[in-house]
């Protein structure tokens, strides 16, 4: 039997379970709704204290209502009483014949007929009578009437002679429920004669049942037109509100022409001139700012354009007079290796110009070919090598063995890594730089780390502004322009890939380029970590670069087909 109880137990939990789950869902959209509206929090709140104030009004109200319906009834029980003692001193004086019992039978009756309930005689109401004349030693008392109804405590104050009332429930013939009882000695012959008078309060406890339900049905009806009225007022507030929330939503996402009505003179109104006078002002300020950026993107254009025909002629001049500096003095065969030097380097900062020009043109196009990425790489590391030579600085690269085939533009790809590679080598510190592959089934990543200066908080966004440095001081063993890593921000982006930063000072900087397989698809993970975790180097083979067997370069015309957009971020 116990066994069958706790079964029955867990059913019952069991089917209050969706219950349980119903209320917390219930709760949790509550809850949701009162953050999001303010007209829910303001007519809520509305009707709370308006509630509280009606309950507190009607309590005040109820209490002293039934107080003085009492207050009337107990005086009017008072007068009552005292016309019925004369009444029973009267009959009780008159006839010495007649015994005790008679006698106040006699009075009862008499003071019954006269208020008869039928009749609706006596301000007090029809009331029954009680008369009794206590035992007083082998004497047994006398009575008339329902006496067990009697409290004792009133009879106690009827017997030390004091007129008192007290209220009671009472079960008599022809009643039951609440009545007032009230008590007084009377002045007759009989020693010690006790009068009592039962009146009902089922009139008073009608007037009192309708008192509050009229005060109850009021406060409802109260209570439901203030919130009519709480949701009409906050209406009027909270639509414009949303008004302007919506504008400025729309605003946000670009529309500039938008604007709040202006209606009156109020708060609103003011609310609504000063948002449109913001809006008006920003509005002005991004389309100057446009202009002024589309006036630089035409300036920077027209300027590369406009020098590459000068830049012709100087380098064709320079290279003339470089071919013959065997002939000159040595100070000026350094002076046309420096100038033939600088040339480079402004050919390459014009050809990063007109790059970068495309892409904020939106004209740059993707010449895609499905290749081995492991090639570009390679391609990559030839490319810049002798950098790394040059810095004396270790390249360990790690590629699987089995191809890596992906649709890209194998030039801006094999752009991206020179440059990321070349960044890199200028702030290894002397310390070797790490190339990472790995791809999964819908992208490949590449990571170049070097464990240099690295990178303080904020700047893994930085490093890929135009011209931005973090060490401005720091010497360019690279000969980048500055504008390397912003190109290839967006040569990734062309390919709807992903390049990031990563750096912490004193442990080096990582950047990962990801990128999918297939051209369209969209990159949303990436096979190698951004950040470097303790575990074992990748499964894949490791070529390492050692400065002695990276290429040199010796001609001006290998050097100038090696040197291309490399960056750095100080």
């Amino acid at each position: 039997m116990i066994w069958g109880s706790r079964r029955r137990t867990r059913s019952r939990w069991g089917r209050s379970g969706p219950m349980t789950r119903g209320l917390g869902a219930l709760s949790r959209i509550v809850s949701v709704a009162w953050r999001r509206s303010l007209q829910l929090r303001v007519v809520a709140l509305t009707l709370g204290m308006s509630l509280a104030v009606i309950l507190a009004l009607g309590f005040v109200l109820t209490s002293q209502v039934t107080n003085r319906v009492l207050d009337v009834k107990v005086r009017a029980a008072i007068d009552q009483i005292e016309r019925a003692r004369n009444t029973v001193s009267g009959i009780v004086n008159g006839e010495e014949t007649r015994s005790l019992d008679s006698s106040l039978q006699l009075a009862r009756n008499t003071l019954t007929s006269k208020t008869d309930p039928a009749s609706g005689a006596g301000l007090a109401g029809a009331f029954d009578a009680v008369l009794m004349v206590p035992g007083d030693g082998p004497r047994a008392a006398s009575s008339a009437g329902p006496v067990d109804q009697v409290p004792n405590a009133l009879r106690g104050f009827v017997k030390a002679g004091q007129a008192a009332y007290q209220y009671a429930t009472v079960e008599t013939e022809g009643f039951s429920g609440p009545a007032l009882i009230v008590g007084s000695p009377t002045s007759s012959q009989v020693a010690n004669l006790e009068l009592y008078l039962i009146f009902p309060l089922a009139n008073e406890q009608a007037t009192i049942t309708l008192v509050r339900g009229t005060m109850a049905t009021g406060g409802l009806v109260l209570l439901v037109l203030l919130a009519g009225i709480a949701l009409l007022v906050s209406r009027q507030v909270v639509n414009p509100v949303r008004s302007a929330s919506r504008i400025a939503e729309r605003f946000a996402e670009g529309h500039l022409s938008e604007r709040m009505p202006v209606r009156g003179e109020d708060d609103m109104a003011r609310l609504a001139v000063s948002f449109n006078d913001m809006a008006e002002s920003l509005s002005r300020q991004i389309t100057q700012l446009e202009e002024f950026g589309n006036l630089q993107r035409r300036f920077t254009s027209d300027v590369s354009h406009e020098l590459r025909t000068p830049l012709t002629t100087v380098r064709m001049a320079a290279d003339l007079i470089y071919d013959h500096s065997a002939d000159l003095d040595p100070a000026l065969r350094r002076s046309t290796e420096l100038m033939v030097n600088e040339l480079d380097r402004f050919e390459t900062l014009l050809n990063d110009l007109l790059e970068i020009s495309r892409h904020d043109a939106g004209v740059a196009e993707l010449s895609v070919e499905a290749v081995d990425l492991r090639t570009t790489v390679k391609s990559a590391l030839g490319n810049v090598g002798h950098l790394a030579e040059d810095a004396k600085i270790e390249l360990q690269v790690f590629m699987p063995e089995e191809e890596v085939i992906a649709e890209v533009d194998p030039r801006r790809v094999e752009r991206i890594l020179r440059n990321l590679i070349a960044n890199a080598i200028d702030h290894a510190e002397h310390k070797p730089v790490q190339i990472r592959m790995a791809y999964d089934e819908d992208t490949v990543a590449v990571t170049v780390r070097d464990f240099g200066v690295g990178l303080r908080p904020g700047e893994e966004k930085l490093v890929f502004s135009r011209f931005w440095r973090s060490d401005p001081s720091r010497v360019r063993r690279s000969g980048g322009t500055g504008l390397g890593l912003a190109i290839s921000v967006e040569d990734a982006r062309l390919h709807q890939g992903r390049l990031e930063a990563w750096g912490e000072p004193g442990e080096g900087a990582c950047f990962r380029l990801t990128l999918p397989l297939v051209r369209g698809h969209k990159v949303t993970t990436s096979p190698l970590p951004m950040k470097p975790v303790p575990t074992p180097p990748p499964s894949g083979p490791q070529q390492v670069v050692s400065p002695s067997s990276q290429p040199s370069v010796q001609d001006h015309a290998e050097r100038q087909r090696q040197r291309e957009h490399a960056d750095w971020r100080g």
